[in-house]
């Protein structure tokens, strides 16, 4: 129960780096954006694509130290 409270702050820590690069990253590559007069399309393909690793690996970790 002891290793509870430093896993929550080093994922803290972790979602704090990566909310930090996507803000001053912006778009990664490969990301679709389609812009046709008043109407503007995102969809961020290659960002899920990297989060959802991110959080496999977080997933993973997390589900060792049990």
């Amino acid at each position: 129960m002891s290793e509870l409270p430093k896993l929550l702050m080093g994922l803290g820590a972790l979602l704090l780096v990566i909310g930090f690069l996507l803000h001053f990253i912006g778009k990664l590559p490969g990301d679709i954006l389609i812009k046709k007069g008043n109407t503007t399309f995102y969809f961020p393909i290659v960002t899920s694509i990297v989060i959802s690793i991110v959080l496999s690996l977080i997933f993973y970790v997390i589900n060792r130290f049990k």
